[in-house]
């Protein structure tokens, strides 16, 4: 058996952003990751390949509560997830690591604060290439160093919205996205176009492949194995230590040992990862003595919205700013409701999905030619009976029930009022082709909860250094920890915690 330092498996978020911090140490490293490389291809920015085909989409199942089946919206490639994300790197606010009341629930506080990964968040933002303005935010949580990258700037009609929502009141600000250059790989300009859920082929989003994995590759001590399931974790005789890693490589079976072994599949494979490693010591799962391994599944509560102006709106990424003026409530709800920002620019193929069948293409053109695109994200809770288990096949199942609403139904209420009453007004239309609105459980981007760290063994999986309480080797380093999701898209402090725990370690190692 094949031993290493550290082995790493998965290469999203998590994975490839401690991959990258912890190359530099000589440590001998494995990366284990499912899928391959996504090729760059014109089909990378095609919309039918990409959302109506699912081309770069696990092929496979899942099951809903009820037993249904459906096909997840999970992305297994080097850069995970965050091949297809729309590359929004925000902070939690500092009241999110604190308990939280909503109108469903209360929302429970972490074991550390804010000022405990705030020197990550940095580290984070200037490894991924984060634009953006400090200050500009009217949530944001205490940071004195500016941005290093000045913020995206927007299109005419994205400018001309901007000034608009300014002029009504609000402090619209420009939305942290991490772009990494301006030039591609041949020395062109890069013309900012598709990130939300599409590759880019000119490798310019600043995702988990070309800044965590592609950087930690440049050291000889690191190598990537792809097409690399792991199928359990094992432990010695007293369940304290994993011994070994059990892998379907290319239909083969091949065990490696390590050291340390790094889980970061995403929340809900890592979940399924430590219930299929179940044994006699530990027979509710890998480091489930305390029955929370798989449960408190979060996603967000998340809707698009479509603005059609009586303007044609020729804007090609218009995902350069956001709206917080309500992520704590207002005067008339005195609960969080979310955050707003804008999304990525539509085409027709995005509307033909949902339209009526007989609705011709023109039409829908002409829709898409006039569209500003909105996305809302809402707080959901972290409530034990939604998890993730494996049926009585080891495939995964996930049980989740819609929890916390009514905040983002206000929100979806606020945004379409700020929008009506804008000069000219604005037609509003619901836009479902992003979340598959029709099978609502398979949007997967958000996830995260189901491995959850703390103080208390008995409430959490993880300690707070995202190191498994009764395994001592074994360390869980994405979406998984989270004890609660907040309101603003997870990648970052993903990303941040996976820095903090590579120092951690690398202290250790030494």
């Amino acid at each position: 058996m094949q031993h290493y330092d550290l082995i790493i498996i998965g290469t999203g978020a998590g994975g490839g952003t401690i991959a990258r911090k912890l190359a530099p140490t000589g440590k001998k490293i494995l990366i284990l990751e499912r899928g391959g490389y996504i090729p760059r291809e014109k089909e990378n920015w095609d919309t039918r390949e990409v959302f109506l085909n699912a081309r770069y989409k696990a092929k496979e199942e899942w099951s809903d509560k009820n037993g249904k089946a459906f096909h997840p919206g999970i992305h297994y490639a080097v850069g995970g997830n965050t091949k297809v994300y729309g590359a929004a790197l925000l902070r939690m606010r500092e009241s999110d690591f604190g308990e939280v009341r909503h109108h469903g629930g209360i929302s429970p506080a972490w074991d550390i604060k804010y000022e405990d990964l705030a020197p990550w968040y940095l580290e984070a933002e200037n490894l991924y290439s984060v634009h953006g303005l400090r200050g500009s935010d009217p949530t944001e949580p205490h940071e004195t160093a500016p941005y290093k990258l000045a913020p995206l700037p927007h299109e005419p009609a994205i400018g001309r919205l901007f000034s608009k929502l300014e002029k009504s009141g609000l402090k619209p600000f420009p939305l942290p996205v991490g772009f990494r250059s301006e030039n591609d790989q041949n020395g062109s300009p890069v013309t900012l176009d598709r990130f939300d859920g599409f590759p880019d082929p000119t490798e310019s989003k600043a995702d988990a492949h070309v800044a965590g994995i592609n950087e930690a590759l440049k050291y000889p001590n690191v190598t990537l194995q792809i097409n690399s399931y792991v199928e359990r974790l094992v432990t010695g005789e007293d369940g304290k230590e994993v011994k070994s890693v059990d892998v379907i490589h290319n239909g083969e079976n091949i065990s490696y040992s390590a050291d340390i072994v790094i889980v970061s599949a995403g929340a809900i494979n890592s979940a399924a990862l430590l219930l299929r490693s179940a044994n006699d010591k530990h027979p509710n799962g890998l480091a489930n003595g305390s029955d929370v391994v798989g449960r408190h599944y979060m996603a967000h509560n998340n809707s698009a919205m479509v603005a059609l102006s009586t303007k044609l709106n020729p804007t090609k990424f218009g995902k350069t700013f956001a709206i917080n003026d309500f992520y704590y409530g207002d005067d008339e709800f005195k609960y969080p409701m979310g955050h707003i920002q804008m999304l990525g620019k539509s085409d027709a193929l995005m509307f033909k999905e949902d339209a009526p069948f007989f609705t011709p293409d023109f039409v829908l053109e002409i829709m898409a030619n006039h569209a500003l695109d909105f996305w809302m994200t809402s707080e959901d809770l972290p409530l034990p009976e939604n998890r993730v288990t494996l049926d009585k096949n080891r495939n995964i199942s996930i049980s989740y029930t819609d929890n916390n609403l009514e905040g983002h139904k206000r929100l979806q209420k606020k945004l379409r009022s700020i929008l009506d009453n804008l000069d000219g007004g604005l037609k509003i239309l619901p836009k479902n082709i992003y979340l598959g609105k029709r099978i609502p459980i398979a949007g997967t981007a958000h996830q995260c909860g189901t491995i959850r760290f703390g103080s208390d063994p008995e409430k959490s999986a993880l300690d707070t250094w995202c190191r498994a309480h009764e395994v001592s080797n074994l360390y869980v380093v994405d979406g998984s920890f989270f004890p609660s999701s907040s309101a603003v898209n997870p990648a970052l402090t993903i990303m941040a915690m996976a820095l903090r725990v590579g120092d951690h370690l690398i202290e250790k190692l030494k």
